[in-house]
């Protein structure tokens, strides 16, 4: 595809002429965070969630990320892998398809959806792209008091808790050597983010299985790819996903809120450029939603795009 090996999952859904989700993670995540939710979206009926029509599921992993082959170039940003994804969903035979993701696959998942807005029939997002900027010129409307309020707590955020990031859009190369050095190093610097980012509290083990996590690990060890992975930080601070004024994404947008993502924007910004069809603001969970509530997602999923 497009002169790049992709690792794809592709899952047939159980009822005939199943419609097709495009799933995406992020990092430091991979496929893996995938397994669980995959059967209760492609086989619903016998997987706790009746009633529910079942889809096609395809799990790609970005370029460089699990199996897929590491870009040989600089240039492979969420812009590029939505042409990817596009090209790989049409090869599949798919005229138009639903997309999800979180962290790094909302912002392919948006770009998909500003690229194609033809095929990509609605969106749902449980992550808001943290490059995401909506407009705003004189023309635009104001912020409001609790967008105000969420970018000062942004800010904190990134200060407090950002460091990782700034290393990865800057110094990825230099941090890739130690961590394809040392599994220990590089499980350390993954698995922190799932304990910090998610909805347990004191114990890695609350949220998730240990040998999940080791799973997710292992693939980063084995593929020997960690520098492509740290690489996407870079190359998407070089695109980040700005509008202009009036700019708007046509499909419409299902949100799952979770209370312990790690940035939650307001909804009057998300609406400044997408058309929110759905908001829900989720009981419990983290920023790995598919590994940590994957029933939750799932029903969250089905039920966004059930009229659709």
């Amino acid at each position: 595809m497009d002169g790049r090996a992709v690792h794809y999952l592709h899952v047939k859904g159980v009822d005939r002429g199943s419609p097709p989700i495009v799933l995406t993670h992020g990092w430091p995540g991979s496929f893996v965070e995938m397994y669980k939710i995959i059967p209760m979206l492609t086989d619903p009926a016998n997987n706790g969630l009746p009633g529910h029509r079942s889809f096609d599921v395809i799990v790609p992993s970005l370029p460089g990320f699990g199996f897929s082959q590491a870009p040989a170039g600089p240039g492979t940003n969420s812009r590029v892998v939505a042409t990817l994804w596009h090209r790989l969903m049409t090869e599949l035979g798919y005229s138009s398809y639903f997309a999800q993701g979180g962290d790094i696959g909302s912002g392919v998942s948006t770009w998909l959806a500003r690229l194609y807005p033809q095929a990509v029939r609605a969106l749902h997002l449980n992550f808001i792209s943290g490059s995401f900027q909506p407009p705003l010129t004189e023309t635009d409307r104001p912020l409001s008091a609790a967008e105000t309020e969420w970018l000062a707590a942004r800010g904190r955020w990134a200060e407090r808790e950002g460091g990782y990031s700034h290393v990865q859009a800057t110094k990825p190369q230099t941090l890739a050597y130690a961590l394809t050095d040392s599994p220990v190093g590089l499980a350390g610097w993954l698995l922190e983010k799932f304990f910090a980012w998610s909805d347990g509290s004191d114990e890695l083990t609350q949220r998730f299985d240990l040998d999940e996590l080791l799973t997710n690990v292992s693939v980063y060890w084995f593929s020997g790819n960690v520098a492509s992975t740290l690489r996407m930080y870079e190359e998407n601070s070089r695109q980040p996903l700005r509008f202009d004024s009036g700019e708007r994404i046509i499909p419409p947008l299902s949100y799952a809120r979770f209370p312990k993502e790690i940035v939650n924007p307001p909804r009057e910004w998300v609406e400044r450029v997408f058309n929110v069809a759905r908001w829900t603001e989720m009981p419990v969970g983290g920023h790995f939603a598919a590994l940590e509530q994957p029933r939750a997602l799932a029903i969250d999923i089905h039920e966004a795009f059930s009229s659709l």
